[in-house]
């Protein structure tokens, strides 16, 4: 049994509301600054599938989290990885890791859209084995410790407090008793955001805070202090990532937990943090780890007793059943990110729908990940154009 195809599809879908919350301008272009998160975003939403198919006819599909020009993606997978896959084993998961991590070794391996190329390819291949197995992948992994994820709402997207406690107390009527805020506007407002969803929500809903790295130590330590009364459960990203001391003084200052991980990518990356005290929950992205390394990362923070919340932002349907399969699979989840206006928009691309009711993702149960790829409605989303 061996690979016998690589096919990629990048992907450009115009959604109904713009993530976060974004200028829905229909005559911008598609890239614009966010200065509040020092980031490029899409109007759009964006993504890159892979499709790996072996001679006797199985599939898998994979995602990378591409959310701005997964074209990228897509030519590193099929001009750079493809020959490397190809009359491959498919359980040579591995080994094919390591020769794509490896590839570039001299030339920035580290990081960056190749790792994001490489995610996309091992989650195709954790679906392609489950499918030749007819095994879920939550199985391969070595079982679920549970059948149902735990999730929290994401973002709120709404651009005044009113409306974000309006659409938080819509999700607590609908049993989501967990939010998260994107917010980062400097200490006094946040803590106006926080204060009334408290009020909002009441005292037995959790609470997150993201603060999109926009906080020195001192900022972040003072906005700690002031969440304290407000019963938050993390403050996630309050530094630069690449703060790692910055992060180890504002844990020790910090009573609220300190969660991060979406802009690392291996273990090598999230070391530093765990070995020296400098985070309390870890949030690998699946589009950005693969389940291979995600669980390897996991496994490392069991090691020192911390936990994991998988981050999931823009990922659609491959990206999106990794990350529950993954969660369930995990000792030590915290729990899992739930988008709602990207759900329906993966959805779309699937033949049966994933599941998220009640604070809750139902655990796919179908062979590999569990689900349908509609590869009809991916076709018309696919973007062909070159770097």
């Amino acid at each position: 049994m061996k690979i016998v195809d690589v096919q990629c599809f990048p992907l450009k879908i115009k959604p109904k509301e713009i993530y976060l919350g974004g200028d829905p301008d229909e005559g911008a272009e598609d890239y614009y600054y966010r200065p509040e998160y020092r980031c490029v975003y899409s109007r759009k939403m964006e993504t890159c599938l892979v499709k790996i198919t072996c001679d006797d006819g199985h599939v898998g599909w994979g995602e990378a989290l591409a959310p701005v020009v997964p074209q990228v993606a897509a030519q590193l997978i099929t001009h750079l990885f493809k020959p490397l896959l190809l009359g491959a084993s498919p359980f040579s998961g591995n080994v094919l890791n390591a020769r794509m991590y490896n590839s570039m070794r001299d030339r920035g391996h580290t990081a960056g859209y190749h790792i994001d190329a490489l995610a996309a390819v091992d989650v195709a291949l954790w679906d392609l084995k489950g499918h030749i197995l007819g095994q879920p992948v939550h199985q391969l992994l070595g079982g679920a410790f549970r059948e149902r994820v735990p999730c929290y709402v994401s973002g709120l997207p709404r651009p005044t407090v009113e409306a974000r406690c309006e659409l938080a107390r819509e999700w607590q009527g609908k049993n989501f008793n967990a939010v998260k805020l994107a917010l980062g506007y400097g200490v006094a407002e946040d803590l106006d955001n926080v204060r009334a969803i408290r009020e909002a929500l009441g005292p037995q809903a959790a609470i997150f805070i993201d603060a999109h790295w926009n906080y020195s130590v001192h900022e972040a330590a003072r906005l700690a202090e002031g969440l304290k009364a407000y019963d938050v459960g993390f403050l996630e990203a309050p530094l630069l990532p690449e703060d790692v001391a910055g992060h180890r003084e504002l844990r020790r200052k910090s009573a609220v937990p300190v969660a991060l991980g979406e802009t690392e990518r291996t273990r090598y990356q999230f070391r530093p943090f765990i070995e020296q005290r400098a985070v309390d929950i870890l949030q690998p992205d699946v589009g950005r780890t693969g389940i291979t390394e995600l669980m390897r990362i996991a496994s490392l923070a069991e090691t020192w007793n911390l936990l994991v919340a998988p981050h999931l932002s823009v990922g659609l349907g491959p990206c999106i059943a990794a990350s529950i399969h993954a969660a369930a699979a995990l000792p030590n989840l915290f729990m899992l990110e739930f988008q709602p206006p990207v759900f329906e928009v993966a959805n779309s691309l699937l033949r049966q729908p994933l599941v998220c009711a009640a604070g809750h993702y139902a655990l796919p149960s179908g062979p590999g990940l569990g689900i349908e790829i509609n590869e009809e409605s991916v076709r018309e989303n696919h973007r062909s154009d070159a770097c």
